[in-house]
């Protein structure tokens, strides 16, 4: 209370999130961790469900873009409104655990090297199965979302994952405000692997927190496969890959990526999607010199990024969990340490 500042600093960009944000702010009111406060950014929605909260609750504060300006840059408007020293992103479709803050705080205390940490969300609507444990990248640089759609294991390892996913997590606002926040010109969809990227690039890294669990809808709001997201996904994703990749990288990565590229344009062509999709490559293609510039001044630990990576998007190294081995998770816990 007070003018104190809180230690946390809930960022919750809003679009149209009417049917879930009543869900979304019951279960933060409903944390064990109290210390945080809670910002709305309205992103022009016109539902007025955002306005109707912060009616309905005088403790929250909304930031009313009166636009649609993207997920990336209200944020970016969010976290410089922001008093705490760490800040949570939480989609309006994303309903955390009681525990869900303690948990990430308590990483906070227990690894104070790094600045990133990531949730395990599982599906909203199947809570047996995983929405995604952090991002990873592959050595051809394409991100994918760690256990995405696979059973949950009865123990999910805590370390460190390439990257965050913006739906849940956690990053200290220097460090984010520090990088510029997300690129605003990435609007929607990878702006969080090219922050986690970028992040790795400066030294810095992402630890998952298993114990830190929320319940994603995903892709509620807009359509997994809508226009929209077909030419963000695909633009973005090149974008990051031009703005990111090391150069030592680029040889082997370059070819690689394109030809994944190309495989999944034809996808999008069968099922009759291209126009958004060959938008997005068009858009890439004019700015892909000026990304490549931009990598210049991010050299910084490449070996370090390329150790994080993984080879194979199916097993990423050292995470058992990703392949179906059950019989690891059979025996009684044993306990750990002294």
């Amino acid at each position: 209370g007070g003018m104190t500042e809180p230690t946390v600093s809930v960022l919750i960009v809003t679009y149209e999130s009417g049917p879930v944000l009543r869900r979304c702010l019951a279960q933060l009111k409903a944390q064990t961790f109290r210390d945080f406060e809670i910002i709305l950014i309205d992103n022009g929605s016109t539902d007025r469900a955002a306005h109707e909260a912060v009616k309905a609750d005088r403790s929250l504060f909304l930031l009313d873009n009166g636009a649609n300006l993207g997920f990336a840059e209200a944020n970016n408007r969010g976290a410089r409104r922001a008093r705490g020293q760490w800040l949570a992103l939480l989609n309006p479709d994303a309903f955390a655990e009681p525990d869900w803050l303690a948990e990430l705080v308590a990483a906070v205390e227990a690894h104070p090297d790094t600045a990133c940490f990531t949730s395990l969300q599982l599906a909203a609507d199947d809570l047996k199965v995983l929405d995604g444990a952090g991002d990873a990248m592959t050595l051809m640089g394409l991100p994918y979302r760690m256990g995405y759609r696979r059973a949950r294991p009865a123990e999910v390892p805590a370390g460190e994952v390439f990257g965050p996913c913006g739906a849940a997590m956690l990053i200290r606002r220097e460090t984010f405000v520090g990088m510029g926040g997300f690129e605003a010109r990435f609007f929607s969809y990878c702006e969080d692997v090219d922050l986690g990227y970028r992040l790795r690039l400066a030294g810095g890294r992402t630890r998952l927190v298993p114990e830190a669990v929320v319940a994603h809808v995903g892709s509620s709001t807009l359509g997994a496969r809508s226009d929209f997201a077909l030419y963000h996904g695909f633009r973005n994703r090149l974008w990051t890959f031009a703005r990111n990749t090391p150069g030592v990288l680029l040889p082997l990565a370059l070819p690689l990526h394109l030809v994944a590229t190309v495989v999944s344009l034809l996808g999008c062509v069968a099922r009759g999607e291209a126009g958004p999709a060959w938008r997005g490559l068009v858009q890439v293609v004019a700015g892909f010199g000026r990304m490549r510039r931009e990598q210049k001044g991010r050299r910084g630990h490449v070996r370090a990024v390329i150790a994080a990576m993984t080879f194979d998007p199916l097993r990423p190294p050292g995470v058992g969990w990703m392949c179906a081995r059950p019989e690891r998770h059979r025996h009684p816990k044993r306990p750990r340490g002294p």
